[in-house]
């Protein structure tokens, strides 16, 4: 932040007392001055954006006053000093009105009075800076915290790797089942790294058919081939600055995984049918639910793609692993709900949040979000209950054994599966599942039901 060369401008037509100046707040290296003879060259050089600007009240060319107007219409932060050979309190009094910072007199306590001018300046800068600085780090810790909801160990876990990623350009690869959030985990690394304000474009891989993801990716001339009607940009070039995220990327066909190694080796990219090679500054994080190295093994991924892409690795845990995270996300995504579809304030009972916790989410927290918003509409009071939650029938029969549970929990949800699909009618559950009623009312009361 303060590397920077404090740039000041001293705007006098007395050189000889101009370069006086200069050499005494070049005694501190971290000054830089240039000198302007008259107001019309000192405006060509606005452009460069002073720090400070010296002006003498009285130049050959132009007014004190319509210099600083000037001054002020082209950077209004612009700090600048009046320096005047007389004392005139009506026209120091107007200069200051007008957005001068100070006005002194020109003897021999000038020079002194402009060193401390630009010392304070200087400091004030510094501690702006200092203060903008902050207040982006804290920023970018909001907005990682916004978008990645949980206090687990295991999500905790994640944001520091996040918090990692976000503070080099280094390539990201993420790893994890369906509807763990890898996007979000992505867009967190963007909006806490330095590219936070350049663009964020997302590419899923499965998307796009095999015949135009090199067009979708890397861009196209006019006429590059039929129905190319004109010049097309790249993904990449779009995320130039920024960063791409490129989801799924275990799905990408040999023949694209080569074309997309060279692009990340040289860092640059040629249209599709064109000539022009675009250079690329663009960070890089990838995505899949597919074990890569196992595909490297099988030759389905290329192994010096792999290498090209594996970076910081961030595997995401499962819902079932997170299950401190269940309740807060779920009351999360019903708020979200309700408040986009201008509903109640809607809370969920014990009983519904002891039904969410014992359900091992095959889908992960897209699930939830899924089984949450069905809640909101299907409840009838300002609570969610157990009976308002329903688990899509979408998931298949292996996902109930997901999870590694013992023989009695197994035994447990098979029993609790049976009692909602027949309304809690004890005697026709235990008919159905061939068992006693005494060992349903057992489960009852020790409050495993």
């Amino acid at each position: 932040m303060a590397s920077d060369p404090f740039r000041i401008f001293i705007v006098e037509d007395d050189i000889i007392f101009a370069k006086i100046i200069s050499h005494h707040l070049t005694l501190n290296p971290g000054n830089e001055v240039e000198i302007f003879s008259d107001g019309k060259t000192l405006v060509k050089n606005l452009y460069k954006n002073p720090a400070l600007i010296s002006l003498d009240y009285n130049l050959p060319d132009m007014s004190g006053l319509e210099v600083l107007k000037q001054i002020k219409e082209y950077n209004p932060d612009t700090p600048v000093v009046i320096v005047s050979g007389q004392q005139d309190v009506a026209t120091a009094i107007e200069l200051l009105k007008k957005g001068a910072y100070d006005y002194i007199l020109k003897d021999q306590d000038t020079k002194e009075r402009m060193w401390n001018i630009t010392k304070n300046i200087r400091e004030n800068l510094a501690l702006r800076q200092k203060i903008a600085f902050l207040e982006e780090e804290i920023g970018r810790k909001y907005e990682v915290n916004n978008l990645i909801k949980g206090n687990s160990v295991a999500i905790n876990k994640v944001l520091i790797l996040i918090e990692k990623a976000a503070r080099t350009n280094i390539t990201v690869s993420i790893y994890g089942e369906t509807g763990t959030g890898k996007e979000l985990v992505a867009k967190s690394i963007h909006h806490a790294s330095s590219r936070s304000k350049k663009p964020f474009v997302a590419v899923n891989v499965t998307a796009i058919p095999r015949e135009l993801i090199e067009s979708e990716m890397f861009g196209h001339e006019k006429g590059a081939f039929t129905g190319a009607a004109n010049r097309r940009i790249g993904r990449f070039e779009e995320a130039n600055q920024g960063t791409i995220f490129l989801d799924e990327i275990g799905d990408m066909d040999l023949n694209m995984q080569s074309k997309l190694l060279r692009v990340l080796q040289e860092e640059e990219v040629v249209r599709v049918g064109g000539n022009e090679t675009i250079k690329l500054d663009v960070r890089v994080i990838v995505a899949t639910h597919k074990n890569l190295q196992e595909m490297v093994r099988k030759g389905e991924f290329r192994e010096d793609l792999y290498y090209r892409l594996l970076g910081l690795p961030i595997q995401l845990p499962p819902l079932r692993d997170r299950e401190s995270d269940i309740i807060l996300l779920a009351r999360f995504f019903v708020d979200e709900f309700c408040q986009k579809n201008r509903l109640g304030k809607l809370s969920i009972s014990s009983k519904a949040a002891t039904k969410l916790q014992k359900y091992p989410f095959p889908g992960n927290v897209r699930e939830l979000k899924a089984v949450m918003e069905l809640a909101a509409v299907m409840t009838n009071t300002d609570v969610i209950d157990e009976n308002d939650i329903t688990f899509g029938s979408a998931s298949s029969s292996n996902d109930f054994l997901y999870e590694e549970a013992t023989l009695e929990d197994y035994n447990i949800r098979i029993v609790n599966h049976f009692m909602q699909k027949y309304n809690n009618k004890v005697r026709l559950v235990a008919e159905k599942l061939n068992i006693g009623k005494t060992t349903i009312y057992r489960m009852i009361q020790e409050g495993k039901l």
